[in-house]
């Protein structure tokens, strides 16, 4: 059967960086890049399944704990030296796991940033020069919905979630000079394994769908396709922007 999806020849033979590419959407987007004859390198702190799916995709899989900058940095070294500078940074690692208000301390407060915020600057400043040399270059910051409809259980996650909208922002007024493009993609709520494991129960996934425009499940390659397009040239005057993927909810 032919793939009814698009093709973007501008995305043959680009280096693009993953975080978070050994499951769920991040593993989706590696298979997509792959797909578009990209030279594909993600980072992840599960051994096993990032070898997984760079046997699956003939992809370059780094394990890298993406809260220790001095690793991320030199995870981003290597990948230059083996691939090439990196041409395409997606930004996706993050951790949603719930936390009470009344739970959390300073240590878990920074830890959460950490995990959700802190590595996407600190893998943009480590690819930003190599763009800037090439005058070209997309950064793709992974948001989420959860902050933007006041959702509770977790304030830790939403605040830094949030912030990704300023960074994308900022970034992208200060490397648009350069040509180099910055956007942040919101997806909604989406159907990885994990979240069907440990969150989706028939009420709730009811509530959502019934609470969507569009009344089926947001799965990874909804996330994959657009984050392809802001990488491709197609998109090449786009910057500063979000682009929300949740089947109309918020």
């Amino acid at each position: 059967m032919t793939d009814p999806y698009a093709i973007y020849p501008s995305l043959r033979g680009k280096v693009v960086l993953i975080t978070g590419g050994a499951s769920g959407i991040g593993a989706e987007m590696v298979a997509q890049f792959a797909r578009q004859g990209s030279k594909v390198a993600f980072l992840d702190f599960d051994a096993e399944n990032g070898a997984r799916v760079a046997q699956a995709t003939g992809s370059l899989f780094l394990r890298c704990d993406l809260r220790d900058i001095a690793a991320l940095r030199e995870a981003i070294a290597r990948i230059r030296a083996e691939l090439g500078e990196v041409q395409v940074l997606v930004n996706n690692a993050a951790r949603d796991d719930r936390h009470p208000l009344d739970d959390v301390e300073p240590d878990y407060w920074d830890e959460r940033f950490a995990t959700n915020l802190r590595h996407m600057f600190f893998c943009a400043q480590a690819v930003a020069p190599g763009m800037r040399a090439a005058k070209a270059g997309s950064i793709i910051n992974l948001g989420s919905v959860s902050w933007m409809k006041a959702q509770g259980g977790m304030p830790a996650y939403t605040a830094a979630k949030s912030a990704v909208r300023g960074l994308t922002r900022g970034l992208a007024r200060d490397l648009g000079g350069d040509n180099i493009r910055c956007n942040e993609v919101v997806p909604g709520w989406v159907f990885t394994d994990r979240q069907e494991k440990l969150w989706a129960t028939p009420n709730s996934v009811r509530t959502t769908l019934d609470a969507q425009c569009l009344h089926r499940k947001v799965m990874p390659p909804d996330i994959a396709r657009i984050v392809l397009w802001l990488a491709a040239d197609d998109s090449a005057m786009v910057t500063a922007q979000h682009f929300v993927v949740d089947g109309g909810f918020v």
